[in-house]
This record gives C-alpha cells, structure tokens and sequence, in this order.
C-alpha cells in the first residue's frame, strides 16, 4: 500500500486511524521469533518485520485494539531482556500509518516551513510524529525508521510556520519524556532548493 492507495474508510474519521503496535530488541534471533510469536497470537497484519541497524529487530504491526494488544503482550513475554523499546497507539494518525508504508518523500514548490523531529529509536519517533500530526495542521513528508540512520529515526513535517513550531514542540516533548529525543529544527522559508532532497 502507498500513501496513495490510503483509505481513510480504515479509520473512524479522518484524525485517527487504526491500532498499531511495535517491538523494537536488542537480538535479531529473538526478533525473528518474538514477530512469528505474535502473528500466531492474534489477528495482525505485519507492516514492518526487519533487521535494523545496529544489529537490534523491529517488528510494527496492525489490527484492531484487541488483537494488537494480544500481539504486543505476547511479543514482550518472547522478548525478554532484549526488549529496547514498545509502543501501541489505539488510533493512529492516518498520515503516520501511510508514511509507514511508502519510503522517501517527495516535495515539489516552495514550502513556508519544515521541521525534523530525530529520534534515537523507532518507537519514539512514530510517537512522536503521531503526537506532533495530532498537535496543528501539518503535513508528513518523510518518516524513515533506523536503517542507514545508525539506529535512530527522524520525521519531517511542512505548513505554516506557526503550526510546524507547535508541532515540533508537541512531537518533541513527547519524544523527549521517553528519553529518546536526539534532535529537532524549525526551518522557516527553507530554500527552493532544499525541498527537492526532502
């Protein structure tokens, strides 16, 4: 699914949308068997299932809030110790669901403004977007999730630059109660040139 195969039918309306769930470890062994754990737990449907750098396992997954609650339970029992990271959010943002299932962004013509919340995993980063898309309208132009980022993940958003601040901050703090904030910026007026690479 791209962002443009989204259907907002999938959510209640068009500010939330389904339930996700996410195991980040520590051991991509344990990863493996945490992922195949869950999927026999409960009806999910696996967004997300790899290796991520540094040698740590992300498993994202959906479903109602039920059966990703039954997953998650069931793939923090499998992952013991190698545990870094969890999240469930009931309602997601469907922007944040279809910027998880595309890669890379693509930005034509002049943006008022950006902004980049980066993360030191990915949990804390899709919180955080979910947070900040949910705090002033914005749009997501990119979410990239731990490969060839050492580790780390970061989201870019764009609107006027009043609701990008706010956004930021929201996303920011949000990331920040977790521990797991590694940087963020406002960037009004980028130049024209800049969009192209975002």
């Amino acid at each position: 699914m791209t962002v443009n195969d989204f259907n907002p039918a999938l959510a209640e309306n068009q500010t939330v949308g389904p339930c996700i769930g996410l195991l980040e470890l520590s051991s991509v062994a344990r990863g493996v068997e945490a992922a195949d754990a869950l999927l026999k737990e409960a009806d999910v449907e696996m967004l997300f299932s790899s290796p991520v750098q540094p040698g740590k396992y992300v498993m994202l997954f959906t479903g109602s809030v039920e059966d990703v609650r039954l997953a998650l339970s069931r793939g923090l029992e499998v992952a013991g110790n190698t545990l870094v990271d969890q999240l469930l959010i009931p309602q997601i943002h469907p922007q944040v669901e279809s910027g998880l299932r595309r890669r890379g962004g693509h930005v034509n013509g002049q943006l008022d403004a950006i902004g980049v919340i980066e993360t030191k995993t990915v949990a804390a980063s899709i919180q955080a977007a979910d947070v900040a898309l949910k705090t002033a309208t914005v749009d997501l132009i990119d979410l990239r999730i731990a490969n060839g980022l050492g580790g780390k993940s970061f989201f870019t958003l764009t609107g006027e630059v009043s609701d990008v601040r706010s956004s930021v901050m929201a996303g920011a703090r949000c990331a920040d109660e977790r521990g797991q904030l590694a940087e963020q910026v406002v960037i009004p007026r980028p130049h024209a040139n800049l969009a192209v690479h975002l």
